[in-house]
């Protein structure tokens, strides 16, 4: 570190990382560096019933020496769609409002209010409006993202895994689909068509049918001839 921490501002840091394991937030996760107290990672997981649904936000916290008595600079990284990413974000709760600061919040109390703004529409310095759709997709697009960022991996291991076995599972999915598509794009090609079936049923039938008029035609040839042996010898006899 370039400087050294205060004795306060380190113990309530580590109160309220103590607190955040033991009671989370709902939807965020946060650790500080091992390197440095006062810098604080964050991971916004995008709540089922909004736009940001699967999508993963990293942001970022710089408390400063004061902390608990001064408020900590708020950053998104992660492209939303509603925050400008890497530019400090104006909330109550951040040092743009130093005079509405109150110390009994806690880094808990922090991310719970930044959840709360992220899912509102109200604009502020550092916002941006976007379309759900664009929220939507850059839900998707923000798996990439974080796996090239190696603070997340290194912070959040286990959130990089989970999202290495998700684009595995989609690859198999795709895999398999192309697949049971090439199945069936060859089964298209080797089966019949109809009419060629109808063609070869009818030519069979035709041939069944010539086959038994000719073994009944045969038949009352013989029995023709049979007839008229008969009739020859009686009257010779």
């Amino acid at each position: 570190m370039s400087r050294s921490v205060s004795a306060t501002a380190t113990a309530r840091l580590k109160q309220d990382y103590v607190r955040l394991l033991k009671d989370p937030v709902p939807y965020v996760r946060a650790v500080p560096l091992p390197s440095n107290i006062l810098v604080w990672y964050y991971v916004v997981t995008g709540p089922t019933d909004s736009p940001y649904k699967d999508g993963i936000y990293l942001g970022k916290l710089v408390f400063p020496n004061e902390y608990p008595f001064r408020p900590p600079a708020i950053y998104m990284i992660t492209p939303n769609g509603r925050f400008k990413t890497n530019q400090k974000l104006c909330l109550s709760i951040s040092d743009f409002h130093p005079d509405t600061w109150n110390p009994a919040w806690s880094v808990s109390s922090i991310l719970t209010g930044l959840l709360s703004f992220m899912l509102e529409n109200t604009p502020t310095s550092g916002s941006i409006e976007s379309s759900n759709e664009t929220k939507k997709r850059l839900a998707i697009e923000s798996l990439d993202f974080n796996l090239k960022d190696t603070t997340f991996c290194e912070l959040f291991p286990e959130l990089a895994e989970e999202i290495l076995d998700q684009k595995k599972k989609e690859q198999e999915e795709i895999e398999k689909q192309r697949l049971q598509n090439e199945q069936n794009s060859t089964s298209i090609n080797t089966t019949p068509s109809s009419q060629a079936v109808n063609f070869i049923q009818r030519n069979e039938n035709l041939g069944y049918s010539f086959i038994s008029n000719f073994f009944v035609i045969l038949a009352i040839g013989a029995f023709a001839f049979v007839v008229k042996y008969v009739f020859l010898n009686s009257i010779t006899s």
